[in-house]
């Protein structure tokens, strides 16, 4: 499984509003399109997945933008990617296991199974709080100079 632009670009969104006070701010578009690097055109379309997904809420006008509706203490990678890309699975027999006349009684459907509950319990774990707490450490650890001996 590969993390699709769109998933990378829904994570990098939701990073910079999570990063601007989460659910009390409104952030522009510009803003989240230059923090994330992300096309306009394509912005706009992760924007409307994420709004359908009750994940942030896109307000119009001059003073428009996004805005998270889910704190970042209680909103996953899991939640953002899924919301993109929809469920995550490793294998076409393990989210229609009709699509394979073996999935009953393949042994690796079992691995396949595994993988994909482990990837999503890893990526449920990682709120997006903790993620904005961790970049703003590795920030002001960068910006530390040696000690001199």
């Amino acid at each position: 499984m590969r993390l699709t632009r769109a998933g990378e670009y829904a994570v990098r969104c939701v990073m910079c509003l999570a990063r601007n006070n989460g659910t009390e701010t409104v952030v522009s578009r510009q803003v989240v399109a230059d923090y994330g690097d992300i096309p306009s055109h394509f912005l706009a379309k992760i924007a409307q997945q994420l709004s359908r997904a009750g994940i942030i809420e896109i307000l119009q006008g001059a003073r428009g933008g996004y805005r998270l509706l889910i704190p970042p203490e209680k909103l996953s990678l899991l939640d953002v990617i899924e919301a993109i890309i929809g469920e995550i699975f490793l294998n076409d027999c393990v989210i229609r296991p009709e699509s394979c006349h073996a999935s009953s009684s393949c042994a690796v459907n079992n691995v396949w199974l595994q993988a994909r509950d482990q990837l999503r319990e890893t990526l449920a774990q990682v709120t997006f709080a903790k993620l904005v707490e961790e970049e703003s450490c590795c920030m002001l650890q960068s910006k530390i100079a040696p000690a001199k001996k």
